[in-house]
């Protein structure tokens, strides 16, 4: 059976790419790269599962690599662990800061670095399953692609905002698009109708967060845990007026109270066959409104920060959001 999985490893030194393809070749297809530029090169052309990656390099050191990855949006997805003899806490505190997902120092033990690479590898399948689930979505209702990914990223500026690890934000940016799986049970007459819902129509549509949970699942690895709670929680309102259950206050799963901001302030902010999108400035007087009412007092002001300078670091560009998003 051919290797499932395609690790990019990245060292300027022949002897650490041998000693990494001895440890990992029995379970991988790996591809080499020896230096920064070649390693990003090697990135856009293979698109690997994972990339290990040196840090002291001569034409571009590990860090700049991992800064440019995860500026591209087709590459920002994929996960590095760096492989460095620099084996500070400075040194994996900054291979954190720039989006490493793991740091493992030389020389390497063997047991140590697969067992690591396969953490990361089961992730990415996590990752996957999520993202199938969610183009299972769009087939249901097509206008909503591009909103789920932006939710992503939403929650992932406000994830960031409250100072969040690394891991933990990634993990919110790929569970959050799961938030109205459940749709895909809905039947399309209620769906896909451009007017009104009626009260019968209302109760069928209020079932999708628990029909989601369900599909999900909420026995599984944590990474669909996460995106079960979402999906099940994100229409809670912190006044207790929201649904499925009813949650008010904290009782709500801070990752639903999260989603919530961003679903809303996306939808709002698009256009629909029954609605006009509404400015940015009438958005963010609306969710203002809100906070302590249908959202939570805290979270609000910083996640408004956060997109605020997202935008604005954006250049206000087409779409409301950065290219690719």
């Amino acid at each position: 059976m051919d290797k499932l999985w395609k690790i990019l490893i990245v060292d300027d030194e022949a002897v650490n790419l041998h000693v990494l393809r001895d440890i990992l070749s029995d379970s991988y297809a790996l591809v080499f790269a020896k230096g920064g530029q070649q390693a990003l090169d090697s990135a856009h052309r293979h698109r690997p599962d994972l990339i290990l990656l040196d840090v002291m390099m001569p034409d571009m050191d590990g860090y700049e690599v991992c800064r440019q990855l995860k500026a591209e949006p087709d590459l920002r997805h994929i996960p590095v662990i760096f492989v460095s003899a620099m084996g500070t806490v400075e040194d994996e505190a900054r291979g954190f800061e720039v989006g490493a997902i793991d740091y493992v120092t030389k020389p390497v033990s063997a047991p140590l670095v697969r067992a690591r690479v396969r953490t990361q590898i089961a992730l990415v399948d996590q990752a996957s399953i999520l993202d199938r689930l969610c183009v299972a979505g769009e087939y249901k209702d097509q206008e909503t692609g591009d909103h789920v990914r932006r939710i992503g990223h939403y929650a992932e500026l406000l994830a960031r905002a409250l100072g969040w690890g690394e891991d933990c934000c990634q993990a919110l940016r790929l569970a959050a698009p799961m938030h109205d799986i459940g749709k895909i049970a809905i039947p399309d007459s209620i769906l896909l109708k451009p007017g009104k819902l009626d009260a019968e129509e209302m109760a069928v549509m209020r079932t999708h967060p628990e029909r989601g949970a369900a599909i999900i699942g909420t026995n599984g690895p944590a990474l669909l845990r996460l995106a079960a709670s979402i999906a099940l929680t994100h229409h809670e309102k912190w006044d207790g007026s929201g649904y499925p259950r009813g949650l008010s206050g904290t009782d709500i799963p801070i990752e639903g109270r999260m989603v919530a901001l961003a679903d809303v302030y996306d939808a709002l902010l698009s256009p629909r066959p029954y609605k006009r999108p509404w400015s940015r400035a009438e958005v963010t007087a609306h969710l203002a409104s809100e906070a302590g009412r249908h959202f939570d007092p805290t979270l609000t002001p910083l996640f408004l920060e956060a997109v605020a300078a997202d935008h604005a670091a954006a250049g206000d560009r087409v779409g409301n959001l950065p290219d690719g998003l």
